[in-house]
């Protein structure tokens, strides 16, 4: 009997990693090889000041809070959060609070809270938060997801949330906020006339959306219009990263040789940026490359959301995937100037520990999908 009970765990865990997605598991290595190989190129010659660590070593440091991260999410039986929205959603609001008054102020915006010398962007964290959160929003209506009431419901649940994300000011969260529920929506069953509606008014809103930024803000966001406008002030970020992508031609100026990158024609080159890096030193061929190391990511989740047992699982991954793809669009958008800069992280690649240990942790919950689809077999 005592042989029976301290083998039976020991199956049943040999049977949860034989459940996990390990070509998710594969790309999410590969991704994440491939940001600290670029941030390291990024860092490359800068030194950093005294007492502290280099960037690739804080990248290392952060990978590996961010696989503990997918392991722990990856263990838990996603199942589990729908009984947790609640606390999950107030938490979301007071860390996003708590930004808003003691967060650290860079260049006019709170985004970031420091705690034991790491800077935090709860906004980060928040993104996978309110995925969890919506997701049980939409699986508790039932057959009542197509009525209107359902979309204000799901409007009025992320709206405060992107309103204090949007109130540091960040603007790109935000908007990842309204991706994450116009997908879910639609993948839950929604309406289509209704969101149809709902992305006529976004639009409508738009003039003033960006009539209530600060005027800095509203140059930036503007240049793609016309990157030459103002090469010396608002749109230079924008006009030297085109001229740094083209520089790249087809295979690229090598690893730490980017003219751009290392004459530091870039600020911020390691963070919403990066992949300029890539274009400059890898060429079209390495764009390409992570463009398609992203498509697979995105790839074994849709196939974990297809063959999840439940529209909690569904959504789930659903909403993980949203919010790769549109970071990823958005981010490449704005980097080759077809695209408004919205400072949007390019996931897994730009430098910030809170955004990749936030996608692992998304990534994680997505792996449950797979690890504990057979729950009741056992």
């Amino acid at each position: 009997m005592s042989a029976v009970s301290i083998s039976l765990p020991r199956v049943l865990a040999r049977r949860r990693l034989a459940g996990l997605d390990w070509q998710l598991v594969l790309y999410l290595l590969l991704l994440v090889a491939f940001g600290w190989i670029l941030g390291f190129s990024a860092g490359f010659g800068s030194e950093p000041t005294a007492g502290t660590l280099s960037q690739s070593m804080r990248t290392l440091i952060w990978l590996a809070a961010g696989l503990a991260a997918f392991v722990a999410a990856a263990a838990i039986d996603y199942r589990w959060l729908r009984t947790a929205a609640v606390p999950l959603y107030l938490m979301t609001l007071g860390l996003l609070v708590l930004t808003l008054v003691i967060g650290s102020d860079t260049d006019g915006s709170q985004l970031s809270v420091s705690l034991g010398g790491l800077a935090f962007q709860f906004s980060e964290i928040s993104k996978v938060l309110i995925t969890v959160v919506l997701a049980a929003f939409l699986v508790s209506r039932g057959e009542r997801v197509r009525r209107l009431s359902t979309i204000v419901g799901a409007l009025l649940l992320v709206g405060l949330p992107a309103f204090l994300v949007f109130r540091q000011p960040d603007l790109g969260t935000a908007l990842v906020f309204g991706a994450i529920v116009l997908v879910m929506l639609f993948m839950a069953g929604a309406s289509v006339g209704w969101l149809v509606a709902l992305g006529g008014l976004v639009v409508a809103a738009l003039p003033a959306l960006i009539g209530s930024l600060h005027e800095y803000q509203r140059a930036r966001l503007l240049c793609f219009l016309d990157p030459s406008a103002d090469v010396q002030g608002a749109c230079y970020q924008l006009s030297q990263s085109i001229n740094a992508v083209g520089a790249g031609g087809l295979v690229g100026q090598g690893l730490t040789a980017g003219r751009h990158n290392q004459l530091g024609y870039l600020p911020v080159q390691s963070t919403d940026f990066i992949f300029t890096v890539v274009a400059e030193e890898l060429g079209f061929v390495g764009s390409i490359v992570l463009l398609v190391l992203f498509g697979l990511l995105v790839w074994r989740i849709l196939r974990v959301a297809w063959t999840a047992p439940d529209a909690l699982g569904r959504l789930l991954a659903v909403g993980v995937a949203a919010v790769i793809v549109f970071q990823v669009l958005i981010n490449i958008g704005m980097v080759t100037g077809i695209m408004p800069v919205t400072g949007i992280p390019l996931p897994f690649i730009t430098y910030g520990g809170s955004s990749l240990v936030s996608l692992c942790t998304g990534l994680g919950l997505v792996a449950s999908v797979r690890v504990h689809a057979d729950r009741h077999r056992f």
